[in-house]
């Protein structure tokens, strides 16, 4: 039987997805939020902004896997940023 390697490095990403979504759902229950119109084509509430922000960095992090020989500290940082618009004007 083999076993996932857990790293240090991918517990701390998956226990930081982890707290996003555990105050996403907090900050839900206490000021529930109401759908709203930005730079993105349809209607979303903050955990919509969420998912779309989370799935297009990974998305980002794989273009700089497969189309450049840059580090992936600089696919983190243009990731930080992109999720940080999406949750903001998206």
């Amino acid at each position: 039987m083999s076993w996932m390697a857990w790293t240090q490095t991918t517990a701390v990403f998956f226990g930081v997805i982890a707290c996003m979504l555990i105050a996403m759902t907090v900050w839900e229950l206490r000021c529930p939020s109401t759908e709203r119109r930005g730079f993105l084509p349809i209607e979303t509430s903050r955990g919509d902004r969420l998912f779309i922000g989370l799935l297009s960095s990974a998305y980002i992090h794989l273009m700089f896997l497969g189309l450049t020989e840059l580090s992936l500290w600089i696919a983190l940082a243009v990731s930080a940023v992109w999720l940080a618009i999406v949750l903001r004007w998206g």
